[in-house]
């Protein structure tokens, strides 16, 4: 089946990885997948990604967690978008953590750089930044924390819990783009 459209949600693979602030991307997409009802994630080496096939408004969809660690995110994207010959600019969504947005608010971009997201930036070396986001809000680490240890550490459990229901809005949020609302 080709796809209409591809979601990748950004993180890193491991356990050690799984729970961590960087790793919203990839429990967005898993709670996207669970409101899809699709089944199990099978490895996709041909993209080095863990992927499974669904159909969002009857669209044929793939839904995408990169294995190659979130600074080459790019990729991934890139190998998957290259074998469907999709175009990013209105056939790919990326779903991440982003530490210049509120914990707990979501916006919704149809294109925009990078910021300081290096899976971003990742995806933007190769494809510019013409391609929508999802960035889901972590703010900013406090009292002058070191930025890649913050966000690969967990959550705080009142963090989590406004990270739940953030993560709760993802299936909406998605399904109303892909139909266009």
């Amino acid at each position: 089946m080709k796809p209409s459209i591809v979601i990748v949600g950004l993180g890193n693979p491991g356990a050690q990885y799984e729970r961590t602030r960087h790793n919203l991307g990839f429990l967005a997409i898993e709670a996207l997948a669970a409101d899809l009802d699709v089944g199990d994630w099978k490895e996709m080496q041909k993209f080095d990604a863990i992927g499974v096939e669904s159909r969002i408004h009857a669209l044929p969809a793939v839904l995408l967690k990169p294995t190659t660690y979130m600074n080459l995110s790019g990729n991934a994207v890139r190998k998957v978008l290259d074998f469907y010959k999709l175009d990013p600019a209105t056939q790919l969504l990326v779903v991440t953590d982003d530490i210049d947005i509120p914990l707990g608010e979501t916006r919704l971009k149809t294109k925009g750089g990078p910021g300081t997201h290096n899976g971003l930036k990742s995806i933007c070396d190769i494809y510019g930044e013409d391609y929508a986001r999802l960035r889901l809000g972590l703010g900013a680490p406090q009292h002058g924390e070191d930025l890649a240890a913050w966000v690969l550490s967990t959550p705080s459990p009142n963090e989590q819990e406004k990270i739940e229901k953030m993560i709760q809005e993802v299936p909406k949020m998605v399904k109303d783009f892909v139909l266009g609302n």
